[in-house]
C-alpha cells in the first residue's frame, strides 16, 4: 500500500466521497455502503499497478466498488432473500419544505430494477459520461443508455403530478 504514489492515494481520497455516494445507492445501507467504499479503497491502494496513467481514475474505483458490491451480493444472497421478507420500518414525515418531494425521489429511484437504478445514478447523479458509464458497469453503450432511458420514463411517470 506504500508503493502508491501520493498523487494516486490525493486523487482517491477526492474520489471517496463519490464513491460512498454510489455505494449508498446501490447497498441502500450506509453501513454496507461503507463496508464496499473501504473494500474499493483497500483494493485500490494495494494493487495501484492495475491502474494504468492516462486512464480515467473514477471509472476504475467506480468499476471495483461496483464489482465489490457484486461480490457481496453473491455472497449474501440468501441473507438478502432473508431481509428482504421484513417489512419496512415506520418513517417519520419530516416538517420541512421539499423533504417529501426528495423522499418520494429517492423511494422511485429505490424501486427501478437494479440495473436502471445504477444507470440512471452513473450518468444523471455523478455525472459520468455513458463511455465512462459503460467501462463501469461492463456492459456496451447502447445497452446502458436504454437503461437510462427506461429509468427516466419511469421515474418521469412515478413523479408526474396526480391530477
Amino acid at each position: 500500500m506504500n508503493d502508491a504514489p501520493t498523487g494516486f492515494r490525493d486523487a482517491i481520497a477526492e474520489l471517496t466521497p463519490q464513491l460512498r455516494g454510489f455505494a449508498r445507492f446501490l447497498a441502500r445501507d450506509a453501513a454496507r455502503a461503507d463496508d464496499l467504499v473501504q473494500e474499493t479503497l483497500l483494493r485500490a491502494l494495494e494493487n495501484p499497478g492495475a491502474w494504468q496513467e492516462g486512464t480515467n481514475l473514477r471509472a476504475w474505483l467506480f468499476r471495483i466498488l461496483r464489482n465489490a458490491f457484486v461480490d457481496q451480493a453473491r455472497r449474501s444472497g440468501r441473507e438478502k432473500r432473508l431481509l428482504g421478507a421484513l417489512p419496512l420500518r415506520a418513517v417519520e414525515h419530516a416538517a420541512q419544505p421539499g423533504v417529501a418531494e426528495l423522499g418520494e425521489l429517492g423511494r422511485a429511484i429505490a424501486a427501478l430494477p437494479a440495473p436502471q437504478r445504477e444507470a440512471i445514478l452513473l450518468v444523471a447523479a455523478l455525472e459520468f459520461t455513458v463511455e465512462e458509464a459503460a467501462s463501469v458497469t461492463g456492459i456496451a453503450e447502447g445497452t446502458l443508455k436504454a437503461r437510462v432511458s427506461r429509468a427516466r420514463d419511469t421515474l418521469a411517470r412515478r413523479l408526474a403530478p396526480r391530477t
